[in-house]
């Protein structure tokens, strides 16, 4: 499926200032508890310019599945805007989500329904034909690695690799030009890892498609992306190509321009409700 949009020199994703509180409780006990307001997006802006894959890291509780939802209208923010192809993520929901795809590491299925079924439904919601999906389906699935004898069980009976596989396979069906990723290859064996990050090259040369990777893993960010953002408590605190981010802490690696950045190492990571 292709999608004709007049998006020449506009940048794919425009973040500014955006904000996000949730609700936490204060940990006191008894009738006094409290609930206080914490921050898991402080003021966020950058660009993405389109067909650019951008990595976005981060440790757990530091905004990053937050700012994944924001970007896929899940979420309302509590401050600043956000703009995907000059559409106004908040008020323009229904036309950012025809140009979005977004898959997460706790991918959302209809479980009881196989891969097949959960693939034509998501044709449907993008307005493609039954018939016209009814032979590419199989092919898409069989690309990404995924066994024909296994397309009709139940999701909830697959294992988590393969579910992630078809968490992706949408991707390909209906072109995004944006394609928002949080997580993707946490928890896959090192084969089916590759197989993902050989699936996000070849969506992003196939379909000219923009690449919002969320992700604690430094060295998938690095392979992936032309430019590294670091997310603390909120806040992006750099954005910039991984070589420049090296040099900038004079770190060998960039775990270490993370480290020096931070303060933190990923070994680290604070227990939150939002990551």
């Amino acid at each position: 499926m292709t999608r004709t949009n007049n998006t020449n020199g506009t940048p794919a994703v425009v973040v500014e200032d955006l904000r996000k509180e949730f609700f936490r409780n204060d940990g006191r006990q008894g009738i006094r508890r409290r609930r206080k307001r914490v921050a898991a997006l402080d003021g966020v802006s950058f660009e993405v310019r389109r067909g650019e894959t951008v990595a976005i890291l981060g440790q757990n509780g530091s905004g990053k599945s937050t700012l994944i939802r924001l970007l896929s209208t899940l979420l309302l923010h509590d401050g600043g805007a956000a703009r995907i192809f000059d559409h106004d993520v908040f008020t323009e929901t229904r036309a950012v989500r025809m140009l979005i795809n977004r898959v997460s590491v706790e991918a959302s299925f209809f479980k009881k329904m196989s891969a097949t079924e959960n693939l034509s439904y998501a044709a449907r919601f993008y307005g493609m034909a039954p018939r016209a999906t009814r032979k590419q389906i199989p092919e898409l699935l069989e690309r990404v690695g995924f066994p024909r004898d296994r397309m009709n069980e139940p999701m909830e009976d697959l294992s988590r690799g393969m579910q992630q596989k078809v968490a992706l396979a949408p991707a390909l069906l209906t072109a995004p030009i944006v394609l928002l990723l949080d997580e993707p290859t946490t928890g896959l064996d090192p084969r089916s890892k590759l197989e993902v990050q050989r699936f996000i090259r070849e969506i992003r040369e196939t379909h000219d498609a923009t690449v919002l990777l969320c992700t604690h893993d430094l060295a998938e960010a690095e392979e992936l992306a032309e430019r590294v953002g670091i997310l603390d408590r909120g806040r992006l605190i750099e954005l910039a190509p991984a070589d420049e981010l090296k040099a900038k802490y004079g770190a060998a690696t960039l775990e270490e321009a993370f480290f020096t950045a931070t303060g933190k190492s990923f070994e680290d990571e604070p227990d939150g409700d939002e990551d």
